[in-house]
């Protein structure tokens, strides 16, 4: 089982700051508005928090216990940074996309017997951002609960996992 210390530092922060990109390119893809938004990171936060505390694969949980620490939140926040570094708005999307490319082929190689379940738990989290808030109507009421572009991007983000 894969744990921290078999990653370098900058592989760990690849692999920290995927579970925020599987959320992130969601929130990307169709902006729901600051409501929508909260409801989306509530919704990846809580994800985060479940592994934490009873994830059975060891990356999940490793990668979970991480994010809730203050340097490794700050990890991730300074991972996504770079990556968004100057993209338009239009951009965010595929940038989050190429990224867990990234991960995938880092966690593929160097956690073979972890890579399905992290993979799976990557789909699971940008599926919870995608359902956390009804996209369309007014003030919460009416809208349909994931939208054409939610779809897609899930459709991508299973694609680009092998899932």
């Amino acid at each position: 089982m894969a744990v921290k210390t078999d990653f370098s530092a900058e592989e760990w922060n690849t692999v920290l700051a995927a579970p925020v990109l599987a959320g992130f390119a969601i929130t990307a893809a169709d902006p729901s508005g600051i409501f929508g938004t909260l409801a989306e990171g509530w919704a990846s936060a809580k994800e985060l928090a479940a592994a934490k505390a009873g994830a059975s694969d060891e990356l999940i949980k490793s990668t979970a216990e991480d994010l809730f620490t203050s340097e490794g939140r700050s990890n991730a926040q300074n991972r996504m940074a770079a990556l968004l570094e100057d993209a338009m708005a239009e951009e965010l999307k595929d940038r989050a996309l190429e990224e867990l490319k990234r991960v995938v082929a880092l966690v593929d190689a160097k956690a073979p017997n972890d890579a399905a379940a992290f993979k799976h738990w990557l789909s699971h989290i940008a599926q919870i951002v995608a359902e956390a808030s009804s996209e369309g109507g007014f003030l919460g009421f009416g809208g349909v609960q994931v939208s054409e572009k939610e779809k897609a991007t899930l459709a991508e983000i299973d694609g680009v996992l092998g899932v």
